[in-house]
Protein backbone atom coordinates (compact mmCIF):
# COMPACT_ATOMS: atom_id res chain seq x y z
CA UNK A 1 0.00 0.00 0.00
CA UNK A 2 1.21 3.32 -0.58
CA UNK A 3 2.52 5.59 2.57
CA UNK A 4 -0.13 6.97 4.81
CA UNK A 5 -1.43 10.50 3.56
CA UNK A 6 -0.49 9.71 -0.29
CA UNK A 7 -2.81 9.65 -3.40
CA UNK A 8 -2.86 5.93 -4.82
CA UNK A 9 -0.87 5.10 -8.26
CA UNK A 10 -3.05 4.19 -11.37
CA UNK A 11 -4.65 0.48 -11.17
CA UNK A 12 -2.77 -2.25 -14.16
CA UNK A 13 -6.30 -3.40 -13.89
CA UNK A 14 -9.47 -4.35 -11.66
CA UNK A 15 -10.73 -7.85 -10.58
CA UNK A 16 -13.78 -9.96 -11.36
CA UNK A 17 -15.43 -12.67 -9.99
CA UNK A 18 -16.11 -15.55 -12.32
CA UNK A 19 -18.75 -14.88 -14.92
CA UNK A 20 -18.96 -10.75 -13.57
CA UNK A 21 -19.30 -8.45 -16.00
CA UNK A 22 -18.45 -5.60 -13.78
CA UNK A 23 -15.71 -5.77 -11.27
CA UNK A 24 -15.32 -5.70 -7.71
CA UNK A 25 -19.15 -5.25 -7.23
CA UNK A 26 -21.90 -7.35 -5.70
CA UNK A 27 -23.78 -9.95 -6.87
CA UNK A 28 -26.93 -7.97 -7.64
CA UNK A 29 -24.69 -5.12 -9.83
CA UNK A 30 -22.45 -8.08 -11.01
CA UNK A 31 -24.23 -8.52 -14.15
CA UNK A 32 -24.45 -5.04 -15.25
CA UNK A 33 -28.11 -4.49 -15.19
CA UNK A 34 -29.02 -0.38 -15.36
CA UNK A 35 -30.72 -0.36 -12.53
CA UNK A 36 -30.36 -3.10 -9.79
CA UNK A 37 -33.56 -3.91 -8.63
CA UNK A 38 -32.55 -6.81 -6.13
CA UNK A 39 -31.94 -6.30 -2.48
CA UNK A 40 -28.36 -5.64 -1.30
CA UNK A 41 -26.71 -5.89 1.96
CA UNK A 42 -24.30 -3.55 2.41
CA UNK A 43 -22.00 -3.05 5.68
CA UNK A 44 -20.94 0.20 5.28
CA UNK A 45 -20.87 3.49 3.08
CA UNK A 46 -18.17 5.68 1.25
CA UNK A 47 -18.21 9.11 0.73
CA UNK A 48 -15.90 10.25 -1.90
CA UNK A 49 -14.80 14.00 -2.05
CA UNK A 50 -12.76 15.72 -3.90
CA UNK A 51 -10.12 16.90 -1.53
CA UNK A 52 -9.07 20.24 -0.84
CA UNK A 53 -5.94 21.56 1.08
CA UNK A 54 -5.92 22.33 4.68
CA UNK A 55 -3.21 25.06 4.85
CA UNK A 56 -0.60 26.53 2.54
CA UNK A 57 1.81 24.01 2.63
CA UNK A 58 -0.80 21.94 1.35
CA UNK A 59 -1.98 23.92 -1.78
CA UNK A 60 1.38 22.56 -4.02
CA UNK A 61 1.28 19.48 -2.84
CA UNK A 62 -2.74 18.96 -3.47
CA UNK A 63 -2.58 20.78 -7.07
CA UNK A 64 0.43 18.12 -7.80
CA UNK A 65 -2.32 15.52 -7.25
CA UNK A 66 -5.13 16.89 -9.07
CA UNK A 67 -2.90 17.21 -12.13
CA UNK A 68 -0.86 13.71 -11.75
CA UNK A 69 0.39 12.43 -15.12
CA UNK A 70 -0.24 15.59 -17.07
CA UNK A 71 3.29 17.01 -16.50
CA UNK A 72 2.63 20.67 -15.62
CA UNK A 73 5.29 22.34 -13.79
CA UNK A 74 4.77 24.26 -10.43
CA UNK A 75 4.97 27.62 -11.77
CA UNK A 76 1.79 27.25 -13.66
CA UNK A 77 0.16 25.28 -10.57
CA UNK A 78 0.99 28.62 -8.73
CA UNK A 79 -1.08 30.25 -11.18
CA UNK A 80 -3.86 28.40 -9.70
CA UNK A 81 -2.53 28.24 -6.51
CA UNK A 82 -3.34 31.86 -5.51
CA UNK A 83 -7.31 31.41 -5.50
CA UNK A 84 -6.43 28.80 -2.24
CA UNK A 85 -3.58 31.30 -1.04
CA UNK A 86 -6.50 33.97 -0.63
CA UNK A 87 -7.98 31.87 1.44
CA UNK A 88 -5.28 31.37 3.78
CA UNK A 89 -4.72 27.85 1.85
CA UNK A 90 -7.55 26.19 3.12
CA UNK A 91 -10.48 24.96 0.85
CA UNK A 92 -13.56 24.58 2.63
CA UNK A 93 -14.42 21.29 1.02
CA UNK A 94 -12.95 19.04 3.79
CA UNK A 95 -14.74 20.16 6.64
CA UNK A 96 -18.06 20.40 4.35
CA UNK A 97 -17.48 16.52 4.10
CA UNK A 98 -16.54 16.24 7.75
CA UNK A 99 -19.92 17.82 7.99
CA UNK A 100 -21.80 15.87 5.57
CA UNK A 101 -20.42 12.42 6.86
CA UNK A 102 -21.35 12.95 10.05
CA UNK A 103 -25.00 14.12 9.01
CA UNK A 104 -25.40 11.47 6.46
CA UNK A 105 -24.55 8.99 9.41
CA UNK A 106 -26.96 9.80 11.91
CA UNK A 107 -29.97 10.45 9.21
CA UNK A 108 -29.30 6.67 8.06
CA UNK A 109 -29.34 5.29 11.37
CA UNK A 110 -32.71 7.60 11.80
CA UNK A 111 -33.96 5.78 8.55
CA UNK A 112 -33.46 2.20 9.99
CA UNK A 113 -30.11 2.20 8.09
CA UNK A 114 -27.20 1.85 10.79
CA UNK A 115 -24.77 1.88 8.70
CA UNK A 116 -20.77 3.54 9.27
CA UNK A 117 -19.88 6.02 6.57
CA UNK A 118 -16.53 6.29 5.81
CA UNK A 119 -15.00 8.97 4.21
CA UNK A 120 -12.39 9.21 1.46
CA UNK A 121 -11.24 11.75 -1.25
CA UNK A 122 -9.88 11.35 -4.43
CA UNK A 123 -7.12 14.10 -4.26
CA UNK A 124 -6.12 14.83 -0.70
CA UNK A 125 -5.80 12.86 2.74
CA UNK A 126 -8.11 11.35 3.74
CA UNK A 127 -7.38 9.65 0.50
CA UNK A 128 -9.71 6.62 -0.48
CA UNK A 129 -7.35 3.75 0.00
CA UNK A 130 -7.16 4.92 3.49
CA UNK A 131 -10.62 5.42 3.54
CA UNK A 132 -11.45 1.75 2.03
CA UNK A 133 -8.25 0.04 4.62
CA UNK A 134 -10.79 1.82 7.56
CA UNK A 135 -13.09 -0.25 6.12
CA UNK A 136 -11.87 -3.20 5.77
CA UNK A 137 -10.39 -3.58 9.36
CA UNK A 138 -13.96 -2.99 10.74
CA UNK A 139 -14.64 -5.78 9.00
CA UNK A 140 -16.29 -4.44 6.62
CA UNK A 141 -16.33 -5.72 2.87
CA UNK A 142 -19.53 -4.27 0.92
CA UNK A 143 -19.77 -0.78 0.35
CA UNK A 144 -21.97 1.45 -1.63
CA UNK A 145 -20.14 4.45 -2.40
CA UNK A 146 -21.45 8.53 -2.49
CA UNK A 147 -19.14 10.88 -5.14
CA UNK A 148 -20.04 14.27 -4.28
CA UNK A 149 -21.09 15.05 -7.68
CA UNK A 150 -24.42 15.07 -8.89
CA UNK A 151 -23.82 14.37 -12.83
CA UNK A 152 -22.96 12.58 -15.55
CA UNK A 153 -18.82 13.12 -16.64
CA UNK A 154 -15.56 12.08 -16.96
CA UNK A 155 -14.60 14.28 -13.92
CA UNK A 156 -18.23 13.94 -12.21
CA UNK A 157 -18.23 10.35 -12.81
CA UNK A 158 -15.75 8.14 -14.23
CA UNK A 159 -13.00 9.57 -12.48
CA UNK A 160 -14.22 8.62 -8.79
CA UNK A 161 -14.58 5.05 -10.08
CA UNK A 162 -11.27 4.82 -11.88
CA UNK A 163 -9.91 6.24 -8.15
CA UNK A 164 -11.55 3.58 -6.77
CA UNK A 165 -9.94 0.68 -9.01
CA UNK A 166 -6.68 2.72 -7.86
CA UNK A 167 -6.98 2.17 -4.09
CA UNK A 168 -8.51 -1.43 -4.11
CA UNK A 169 -5.68 -2.20 -5.87
CA UNK A 170 -3.44 -0.44 -3.80
CA UNK A 171 -4.98 -1.92 -0.87
CA UNK A 172 -5.05 -5.11 -2.36
CA UNK A 173 -8.47 -5.38 -1.18
CA UNK A 174 -9.38 -6.02 -5.05
CA UNK A 175 -11.09 -9.74 -4.45
CA UNK A 176 -12.11 -8.84 -0.47
CA UNK A 177 -13.90 -5.53 -1.10
CA UNK A 178 -16.90 -4.93 -2.94
CA UNK A 179 -17.65 -1.25 -4.12
CA UNK A 180 -20.88 -0.31 -5.46
CA UNK A 181 -22.19 3.12 -6.64
CA UNK A 182 -25.02 5.56 -5.97
CA UNK A 183 -27.00 6.38 -9.64
CA UNK A 184 -25.99 10.08 -10.27
CA UNK A 185 -28.32 12.32 -8.21
CA UNK A 186 -28.87 15.47 -10.80
CA UNK A 187 -32.47 15.42 -10.46
CA UNK A 188 -33.19 13.84 -7.31
CA UNK A 189 -35.97 16.00 -5.42
CA UNK A 190 -33.54 16.40 -2.44
CA UNK A 191 -30.58 17.58 -4.68
CA UNK A 192 -32.94 19.87 -6.79
CA UNK A 193 -35.14 21.47 -4.17
CA UNK A 194 -32.28 23.96 -2.35
CA UNK A 195 -31.82 25.31 -5.73
CA UNK A 196 -35.46 26.20 -6.06
CA UNK A 197 -35.74 27.54 -2.74
CA UNK A 198 -32.39 29.50 -3.71
CA UNK A 199 -34.16 30.99 -6.49
CA UNK A 200 -37.54 31.82 -5.28
CA UNK A 201 -35.44 33.36 -1.92
CA UNK A 202 -33.09 35.50 -4.25
CA UNK A 203 -36.21 36.83 -6.76
CA UNK A 204 -38.22 37.87 -3.40
CA UNK A 205 -35.07 39.84 -2.20
CA UNK A 206 -34.45 41.47 -5.65
CA UNK A 207 -38.22 42.74 -5.41
CA UNK A 208 -37.50 44.26 -1.98
CA UNK A 209 -34.89 46.21 -4.09
CA UNK A 210 -37.13 47.25 -5.79
CA UNK A 211 -36.27 44.92 -9.15
CA UNK A 212 -38.86 43.91 -11.27
CA UNK A 213 -38.70 40.01 -12.36
CA UNK A 214 -38.44 40.72 -15.94
CA UNK A 215 -34.73 43.08 -14.90
CA UNK A 216 -33.44 39.47 -13.47
CA UNK A 217 -31.55 37.34 -15.18
CA UNK A 218 -30.66 33.45 -13.82
CA UNK A 219 -27.57 31.83 -14.46
CA UNK A 220 -27.25 28.53 -13.66
CA UNK A 221 -23.31 27.90 -13.19
CA UNK A 222 -21.32 24.83 -13.81
CA UNK A 223 -17.71 23.63 -14.20
CA UNK A 224 -16.64 23.39 -17.53
CA UNK A 225 -15.48 20.83 -19.24
CA UNK A 226 -13.82 19.99 -22.86
CA UNK A 227 -16.26 19.36 -25.30
CA UNK A 228 -15.11 16.36 -26.41
CA UNK A 229 -15.87 14.72 -22.35
CA UNK A 230 -19.31 16.81 -22.32
CA UNK A 231 -20.30 14.96 -25.90
CA UNK A 232 -18.48 11.50 -24.60
CA UNK A 233 -20.42 11.65 -21.50
CA UNK A 234 -23.09 9.21 -20.69
CA UNK A 235 -24.26 6.17 -22.78
CA UNK A 236 -22.89 6.42 -26.46
CA UNK A 237 -26.00 4.84 -27.57
CA UNK A 238 -28.45 7.33 -26.20
CA UNK A 239 -29.71 9.50 -29.36
CA UNK A 240 -31.87 11.55 -27.30
CA UNK A 241 -28.57 13.24 -25.67
CA UNK A 242 -27.16 15.46 -27.89
CA UNK A 243 -24.18 16.89 -26.92
CA UNK A 244 -23.58 14.73 -24.45
CA UNK A 245 -24.73 13.71 -20.73
CA UNK A 246 -23.81 16.35 -18.98
CA UNK A 247 -25.04 19.90 -20.63
CA UNK A 248 -28.50 17.56 -21.18
CA UNK A 249 -28.69 16.84 -17.29
CA UNK A 250 -27.71 20.84 -16.59
CA UNK A 251 -30.50 22.07 -18.71
CA UNK A 252 -33.45 19.42 -17.71
CA UNK A 253 -32.62 20.15 -14.15
CA UNK A 254 -32.32 24.02 -14.61
CA UNK A 255 -35.73 23.98 -16.35
CA UNK A 256 -37.57 22.19 -13.69
CA UNK A 257 -36.05 24.72 -11.16
CA UNK A 258 -37.30 27.73 -13.10
CA UNK A 259 -40.47 26.45 -13.98
CA UNK A 260 -41.26 25.48 -9.82
CA UNK A 261 -39.75 28.82 -8.68
CA UNK A 262 -39.88 31.71 -11.48
CA UNK A 263 -41.34 30.28 -14.48
CA UNK A 264 -41.49 34.18 -16.27
CA UNK A 265 -37.78 34.84 -15.23
CA UNK A 266 -35.07 34.55 -18.27
CA UNK A 267 -32.72 32.13 -17.38
CA UNK A 268 -29.31 31.07 -19.30
CA UNK A 269 -27.18 27.71 -18.63
CA UNK A 270 -23.31 28.74 -18.43
CA UNK A 271 -19.84 27.52 -17.51
CA UNK A 272 -17.12 28.16 -15.13
CA UNK A 273 -13.34 27.46 -13.97
CA UNK A 274 -12.44 26.93 -17.64
CA UNK A 275 -8.56 25.74 -17.74
CA UNK A 276 -6.54 23.42 -20.48
CA UNK A 277 -4.58 25.04 -23.05
CA UNK A 278 -6.24 27.73 -24.97
CA UNK A 279 -6.89 25.66 -27.86
CA UNK A 280 -8.74 23.42 -26.74
CA UNK A 281 -12.45 23.96 -26.88
CA UNK A 282 -14.93 23.89 -23.85
CA UNK A 283 -18.16 23.70 -23.10
CA UNK A 284 -19.35 27.79 -23.17
CA UNK A 285 -20.66 30.85 -22.78
CA UNK A 286 -18.31 31.62 -19.40
CA UNK A 287 -20.37 33.31 -16.35
CA UNK A 288 -18.41 36.31 -16.87
CA UNK A 289 -18.82 36.53 -20.35
CA UNK A 290 -22.54 36.42 -19.75
CA UNK A 291 -22.99 38.61 -17.22
CA UNK A 292 -20.57 41.40 -19.19
CA UNK A 293 -23.33 40.78 -22.43
CA UNK A 294 -26.47 41.20 -20.56
CA UNK A 295 -29.26 43.68 -22.03
CA UNK A 296 -31.65 45.20 -20.45
CA UNK A 297 -31.69 43.60 -17.09
CA UNK A 298 -30.66 45.28 -13.77
CA UNK A 299 -29.93 42.13 -11.30
CA UNK A 300 -28.62 38.55 -12.05
CA UNK A 301 -28.79 35.53 -9.61
CA UNK A 302 -26.39 33.10 -10.17
CA UNK A 303 -26.83 29.43 -9.14
CA UNK A 304 -24.68 27.14 -8.41
CA UNK A 305 -25.91 24.35 -9.84
CA UNK A 306 -23.18 21.78 -11.00
CA UNK A 307 -21.72 22.32 -7.36
CA UNK A 308 -22.95 20.00 -4.08
CA UNK A 309 -20.87 21.88 -1.21
CA UNK A 310 -19.08 25.56 -1.28
CA UNK A 311 -15.65 25.02 -2.21
CA UNK A 312 -13.16 26.91 -4.17
CA UNK A 313 -14.74 27.17 -7.40
CA UNK A 314 -17.90 28.55 -5.49
CA UNK A 315 -16.04 30.82 -3.62
CA UNK A 316 -13.55 32.35 -6.28
CA UNK A 317 -15.02 31.81 -9.46
CA UNK A 318 -18.68 32.62 -8.36
CA UNK A 319 -18.40 34.73 -5.24
CA UNK A 320 -15.10 36.38 -6.18
CA UNK A 321 -14.69 36.88 -9.98
CA UNK A 322 -18.19 36.79 -11.34
CA UNK A 323 -20.02 38.99 -8.42
CA UNK A 324 -17.05 41.79 -9.22
CA UNK A 325 -18.22 41.37 -12.68
CA UNK A 326 -21.38 41.72 -12.29
CA UNK A 327 -20.86 44.82 -9.92
CA UNK A 328 -18.89 46.38 -12.91
CA UNK A 329 -21.59 46.38 -15.16
CA UNK A 330 -24.04 47.61 -12.40
CA UNK A 331 -25.59 44.70 -11.67
CA UNK A 332 -27.55 43.83 -8.78
CA UNK A 333 -26.12 40.39 -8.13
CA UNK A 334 -26.60 37.36 -5.65
CA UNK A 335 -25.61 34.03 -5.31
CA UNK A 336 -27.79 31.13 -4.10
CA UNK A 337 -26.86 28.16 -1.54
CA UNK A 338 -25.39 25.30 -2.13
CA UNK A 339 -27.47 21.96 -0.66
CA UNK A 340 -24.42 21.30 1.46
CA UNK A 341 -25.66 19.57 4.44
CA UNK A 342 -29.63 20.61 4.16
CA UNK A 343 -32.09 18.20 5.27
CA UNK A 344 -33.21 18.00 2.14
CA UNK A 345 -30.48 17.23 0.62
CA UNK A 346 -28.93 14.36 3.43
CA UNK A 347 -32.32 13.13 2.67
CA UNK A 348 -31.73 12.53 -1.14
CA UNK A 349 -28.63 10.99 0.29
CA UNK A 350 -29.97 8.42 2.29
CA UNK A 351 -32.96 7.60 -0.31
CA UNK A 352 -30.04 6.85 -2.93
CA UNK A 353 -28.56 4.34 -0.25
CA UNK A 354 -31.94 2.74 0.74
CA UNK A 355 -32.54 2.19 -3.06
CA UNK A 356 -30.05 -0.34 -3.37
CA UNK A 357 -30.63 -2.00 -0.12
CA UNK A 358 -34.14 -1.97 -0.87
CA UNK A 359 -34.20 -3.13 -4.73
CA UNK A 360 -36.41 -0.35 -5.17
CA UNK A 361 -37.31 -0.84 -8.80
CA UNK A 362 -36.54 2.18 -10.88
CA UNK A 363 -40.28 3.05 -11.68
CA UNK A 364 -40.61 4.15 -7.73
CA UNK A 365 -37.50 6.17 -7.92
CA UNK A 366 -37.75 9.99 -7.26
CA UNK A 367 -36.46 12.03 -10.66
CA UNK A 368 -37.71 14.94 -11.62
CA UNK A 369 -36.69 15.16 -15.21
CA UNK A 370 -37.39 13.07 -17.69
CA UNK A 371 -34.11 11.95 -18.04
CA UNK A 372 -34.03 10.00 -14.23
CA UNK A 373 -33.51 8.14 -12.65
CA UNK A 374 -29.95 7.82 -13.88
CA UNK A 375 -28.36 3.93 -14.14
CA UNK A 376 -26.68 2.47 -11.24
CA UNK A 377 -24.32 0.60 -13.47
CA UNK A 378 -22.63 2.57 -15.81
CA UNK A 379 -22.77 1.71 -19.41
CA UNK A 380 -19.67 0.48 -21.34
CA UNK A 381 -17.46 3.33 -22.46
CA UNK A 382 -19.74 5.92 -20.12
CA UNK A 383 -17.58 9.67 -19.72
CA UNK A 384 -14.40 7.72 -21.70
CA UNK A 385 -11.74 10.24 -21.54
CA UNK A 386 -9.76 10.34 -25.06
CA UNK A 387 -7.90 13.05 -23.59
CA UNK A 388 -6.08 11.04 -20.94
CA UNK A 389 -6.35 7.47 -22.29
CA UNK A 390 -7.94 4.61 -20.73
CA UNK A 391 -7.82 3.83 -16.71
CA UNK A 392 -9.38 0.65 -15.15
CA UNK A 393 -12.65 1.33 -13.66
CA UNK A 394 -15.15 -0.24 -11.38
CA UNK A 395 -18.71 -0.08 -10.58
CA UNK A 396 -19.52 0.07 -14.61
CA UNK A 397 -19.70 -2.38 -17.65
CA UNK A 398 -16.29 -2.82 -19.23
CA UNK A 399 -14.20 -0.90 -20.65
Amino acid sequence: MSPVGSKPPTASGVFYDQGALVASATAGAASGPEHVEVPTRYDAVLLSGFGGPEGQDDVIPFLRNVTRGRGIPDDRLEEVAHHYRHFGGVSPINEHNRELRAALEARLAERGLPLPVYWGNRNWTPFLNEAIGRAHADGHRTLIAIPTSAYSSYSSCRQYREDWADALEDTGLQAEVRIDKVRPFFDHPGFVQPFIDGVDAAIAEAASHGLDPAELEVLFCTHSVPTIDAQLSGPHDDNALAGGAYPAQHRAVAEYVMAQAAPAVSWQLVYQSRSGPPHQPWLEPDVNDAITALQGRRGVVLVPLGFVSDHMEVMWDLDTEAVETAEEAGLWVRRTPTPGVSDAFVDALVDLVAERVEGRPAGQRASVTALGPWYDVCRPGCCENRRLGFRPAIAGLAP
